[in-house]
């Protein structure tokens, strides 16, 4: 069998790079009846124009839908649209969920925007630990050190629409044409120009996941005691918290809270909006039994597809039914 990657998925059909050509396939029919879907960015194993296995994954992102990338550069604008730090603090915070190296980039630097801006960013995000890089796609200012940021990586580039992502990759290699789009007037945002996602060579040392955005990050989907983990500059003052589920609101003993001069206000902010998304998911799951059922098991390291017991019975009453056919027939 031959191995290699899927740059991109259309409709059923998965176009695989094995590093010396391409080819299109469908799946083995036993991993459609495993449930196991396949991504963007995952390594396989295919021969005769099926994929046989999915090799396992070091990471991914469920939305958009991307597996095994290196790190991702968050691209903000610093003006049309606005910077919107909250916006912001949600990429770099679903980053952290799948702990993934982020850097972050902020584009439109020729426009004329607040001059405390970069100061501000500075103030916030330096101590973070982030590499920053201050980019114009439309000047050619910048491109070199955003450049240097892909060098030897597949890269996610995330951001809200309007932000420049498609403009900046266009700036490093002109030949792929990405669709680019103006930013709205009236409403002073962009709208998405990538349809899936897909990986793109950016040049011979690095690669870009091309995807349709991440418009609708929303913390629904974790409990509220958890979100703290997503902010480093939260999440170091909470071990000394009085009690191991204190939310960091108006807790009695709350170690964050004595130390909240030193966190930005806007993060905090952006964290106390987070944690009501989590309590709305934990209210919603409070009252609802979620049943999951297995479709695969694991027999000596392999995985086969599982029969349900409802399924099994059924066959087993089937058998019987024709056994006590067949004996009436003989007498």
């Amino acid at each position: 069998m031959v191995e290699g990657q899927i740059y991109k998925i259309h409709s059923d059909f998965y176009f695989i790079d094995d590093g010396n050509s391409t080819t299109v396939c469908k799946v083995r029919e036993v991993l459609k009846k495993r449930k196991e879907k396949i991504l963007v960015g995952d390594f396989v194993e295919f021969e005769n124009g099926l994929i046989q296995n999915i090799i396992p994954r070091k990471n991914y992102i469920a939305r958009p839908s991307v597996a095994n990338i290196d790190q991702i550069i968050i691209v903000s604008a610093l003006k049309e649209p606005d910077l919107n730090l909250h916006q912001l603090d949600r990429y770099i915070a679903l980053a952290k969920y799948y702990n993934i190296s982020t850097k972050l980039c902020f584009n439109k630097n020729d426009l004329n925007f607040d001059k405390h801006l970069k100061d501000k960013i500075t103030q916030i995000y330096k101590p973070l630990g982030f590499d920053i890089v201050y980019t114009s796609a439309t000047e050619h200012s910048g491109i070199k050190a955003f450049e240097k940021l892909l060098k030897n990586k597949t890269s996610v580039l995330c951001g809200s629409s309007g932000a420049g992502k498609s403009s900046l990759v266009n700036a490093i290699n002109p030949d792929l044409k990405l669709r680019t789009k103006a930013v709205s007037e009236k409403l002073q945002r962009g709208t998405h120009t990538t349809r899936h996602c897909e990986i793109i060579k950016l040049n011979d040392t690095s690669r870009i996941v091309d995807t349709p955005g991440f418009s609708n990050v929303k913390f629904d989907f974790l409990m509220p005691a958890d979100v703290d983990k997503l902010f480093d500059d939260i999440n170091k003052y909470s071990p000394s918290c009085k009690y191991s589920d204190c939310l960091h609101i108006h807790e009695d003993g709350c170690n964050v809270l004595a130390n909240i001069d030193r966190i930005d206000p806007s993060r905090y902010k952006s964290y106390l909006d987070f944690v009501e998304e989590a309590r709305a998911y934990k209210e919603l799951i409070k009252y609802e039994g979620i049943k999951t059922e297995h479709f695969k098991k694991t027999i000596n390291n392999k995985a086969v597809v599982k029969i349900s017991e409802k399924k099994r019975r059924s066959s087993r009453r089937t058998i019987n039914q024709n056994l006590y056919k067949d004996l009436e027939d003989d007498e």
